[in-house]
């Protein structure tokens, strides 16, 4: 719908409308449709971007497109020699992966907020949220397949005993064994919880912010949407770097085996 059709409703109806996603089923067992639908359509896009950039590849002068890969490449892997310590083969590829991925989540928030969800009405779908990292359920899933792969290394790395005395003997010794779990787990459990709730408040924030200039008058809303817009080029830059780098710097800890 129009921003002149949800005037009709009130803000508040406009609003609601634009942050419903399109939903089936009910309880734990909701799909947000809409979220997994640009999810894959980005991952896809990472991926043909990235394939089309090693086909291409030459070891002659670079096209943009191997420039701008190479360039990426480059950026993430100075990253993870900087915060990882351990030997893997998998955490620069899943690094890439990760700030690649959710930037593209987070550049969709750049795209004027009627647009999508007024083609979305042509095609008969009521609600469309166009931003996967506005839906907390995207945000957790990401964060807690990272918290498996920290438990996965830590266990590989450490061995279950390793693993079990980490959990158990620090930082108090034996003699506080119950505090000592309480705390470790406590720490475990706040890495996916911040991970997802970082990316979750700055976007649904910014996502917000968009859809309250669209209720303005259109002569003021170009003044205050394109400033807000370059600013937000940062926000969403930025978050997508501290999920990366915070993703490398928990699995370092877990390949720690001293």
């Amino acid at each position: 719908m129009s921003t002149e059709a949800h005037a009709a409703e009130g803000a508040t109806g406009y609003i609601i409308h634009h942050l419903t996603s399109l939903s089936v089923g009910e309880g734990f067992w909701t799909l947000n449709l809409d979220t997994l639908f640009f999810s894959a359509v980005l991952g896809v896009l990472f991926i043909w971007f990235f394939k089309t950039a090693a086909d291409k590849a030459t070891a002659g002068v670079p096209g943009l497109v191997q420039s701008f890969a190479e360039m990426l490449i480059e950026f993430v892997d100075n990253q993870v020699k900087d915060s990882f310590h351990g030997h893997s083969k998998v955490i620069a590829p899943l690094a890439l992966t990760i700030f690649c991925w959710v930037f593209l989540w987070n550049f969709m928030d750049l795209f004027p907020v009627d647009i999508l969800p007024l083609i979305g009405s042509l095609m008969g779908i009521e609600y469309l949220r166009v931003v996967p990292s506005t839906d907390l359920n995207a945000t957790f899933a990401m964060s807690i397949s990272v918290f498996c792969l920290i438990i996965f290394y830590s266990i590989k790395i450490k061995g279950g005993w390793g693993f079990a005395k980490e959990l158990t003997l620090q930082p108090f010794g034996p003699w506080l064994l119950p505090f000592n779990l309480l705390l470790k787990l406590v720490e475990e459990f706040a890495k996916p919880i911040s991970l997802a709730l970082r990316l979750f408040g700055n976007l649904y924030a910014g996502e917000l912010i968009f859809i309250l200039i669209a209720l303005l008058p259109w002569y003021i809303q170009p003044v205050l949407s394109f400033p807000w817009a370059i600013f937000h080029i940062l926000i969403i830059t930025l978050q997508a770097f501290i999920f990366m780098v915070l993703t490398v710097v928990y699995l370092s800890m877990a390949h720690e085996d001293h």
